[in-house]
């Protein structure tokens, strides 16, 4: 008999215009144009998600921390990064 997941987030699917990622039972989607630190990582990179917290994900390798209501809701949180989706 199989033991509980190990990962209760996950990476499910990353395209040209972001990352979906399943969390819980639910699925989240983080276009680049609001969340622009993803756009140019690698994949590896992306899918080394941590969720230290019910409400707080982390990717170690980009230095990135989003809480899940920033996900589920951006126009809560009006500062963005400066850098432009498509640019390096």
């Amino acid at each position: 008999m199989p033991g509980p997941g190990t990962s209760d987030v996950e990476v499910t699917n990353i395209s040209r215009h972001g990352i979906w990622l399943l969390l819980d039972d639910r699925e989240l989607f983080l276009p680049f144009t609001e969340f622009p630190w993803f756009e140019q990582a690698t994949v590896g990179a992306i899918h080394q998600v941590e969720r230290p917290q019910p409400d707080h994900l982390h990717w170690p390798q980009l230095d990135v921390d989003l809480t899940v209501d920033s996900i589920e809701h951006p126009e809560r949180y009006p500062l963005k990064s400066r850098r432009k989706s498509g640019t390096p």
